[in-house]
């Protein structure tokens, strides 16, 4: 026999809106159709995208200013929602947001978050345990900051000409 949640798995990571309803009832019933397990799935599909819709609140270039109250109604139809489910897995995504929530509603409200200097950080930590035991810290400081530019350099290197050089 072929475990329902299994197969829905895809589904229930993709977003709403990118499903087809056909796609979507068949993965609802189908979960409905498992009892309490397949309940409590597609309880927490709710709050997931709950979540989305949350967070889909952040500007985006040409997008006007958000009102305050959007937010605060998103975020506790998020929150009341996962209250409502006995899975801890919920509880804890919930208690997650609440616990980030100056750093959420920032990202939300600006539209700008810290990724970039987190992903920067990740990969100066990756060079520096690669180059673990150099003797010269200024050739480890050296191997972190060619990789943290890398990208940087690729975009910006130009195909120079030599002066007198005819093409």
């Amino acid at each position: 026999m072929k475990d329902p949640e299994w197969a829905s798995r895809r589904r229930l990571l993709t977003g709403h809106e990118r499903l087809t309803p056909d796609t979507f009832a068949r993965m609802w019933n189908g979960l409905v159709d498992q009892g309490d397990l397949g309940i409590e799935i597609l309880h927490a599909y709710a709050v997931k995208e709950n979540l989305r819709q949350l967070l889909a609140l952040a500007p985006t270039p040409g997008t006007s200013t958000l009102d305050r109250s959007v937010i605060s109604h998103r975020l506790w139809r998020f929150l009341d929602l996962a209250a409502a489910t006995d899975s801890p897995e919920v509880h804890r995504l919930a208690a997650t947001i609440e616990a980030w929530w100056p750093a959420v509603e920032a990202a939300i409200v600006t539209g700008h978050s810290n990724a970039r200097s987190e992903g920067y950080n990740r990969l100066a930590k990756h060079e520096g345990r690669n180059a673990f035991g150099f003797r010269n810290t200024t050739n480890q400081r050296r191997r972190i900051r060619w990789a943290c530019t890398r990208q940087h350099r690729r975009a910006s290197a130009k195909i120079s000409e030599m002066p007198g050089q005819v093409r």
